[in-house]
C-alpha cells in the first residue's frame, strides 16, 4: 500500500564532502554504515523545515541511469511524522534531475516503509553491476539486507 498523505515540507541542502560530520554522527547514532560518507563522489543532503530545523539526512550514489539511495536518516525525536517519506521524495527528485531512471536501496530494517513509498523487493542479483560493485552493496551492508528498487516516472 502506497502512502498518500500530504508530506511535510522539507528543504534539501547539498553538503560538500567537508561538511559531512553531521551525517556521520547521525548514521552512527542509529547504527547505519558511515565509513564511506566522506568520499567525494557521494552526494549528500541535509533536510530542514521552513523554520530551519534540521530533520535528517540522505544521500545518493550515481551509476549512469541508476541511483543508490543510501544513508537515509530522520533524527530520532522527529520520526513517525512523514519526514522520512518527504526526504525520500526529495532524493527521488534529485535523482531524476541527475538523469537517473531507477532508484535502488538496501535495507535491513525499513523494507515495509520503502514498500509504502513504491519500492519493490528484488533479488540482490538483479542490481546493476556498478551498484553490486559499490562499497555500500559489497562491504558495508550485510548480505541479509533487502534490495529494493523503484523506477522513476
Amino acid at each position: 500500500m502506497k502512502r498518500t498523505a500530504k508530506l511535510p515540507r522539507v528543504s534539501a541542502i547539498p553538503l560538500a564532502s567537508w561538511e559531512r560530520d553531521g551525517v556521520v554522527a547521525a548514521l552512527r547514532k542509529v547504527g547505519l554504515p558511515a565509513d564511506d560518507v566522506e568520499a567525494p563522489d557521494r552526494l549528500f543532503w541535509r533536510f530542514e523545515t521552513a523554520d530551519v530545523v534540521l530533520v535528517g539526512y540522505g544521500g545518493l550514489e550515481l551509476y549512469g541511469a541508476d541511483a543508490l539511495l543510501r544513508s537515509l536518516v530522520t533524527l530520532p525525536p522527529l520520526r513517525r511524522r512523514g519526514i522520512g517519506a518527504a526526504i525520500v521524495a526529495n532524493l527521488e527528485v534529485e535523482a531524476r534531475a541527475l538523469g537517473c531512471r531507477t532508484v535502488w536501496l538496501l535495507t535491513t530494517t525499513a523494507a515495509e516503509f520503502f514498500a509504502e513509498l513504491g519500492y519493490a523487493a528484488c533479488e540482490r542479483s538483479a542490481a546493476p553491476e556498478p551498484i553490486r560493485r559499490s562499497r555500500q552493496f559489497s562491504e558495508l551492508c550485510p548480505a541479509a539486507a533487502a534490495l529494493m528498487k523503484k523506477p522513476l516516472d
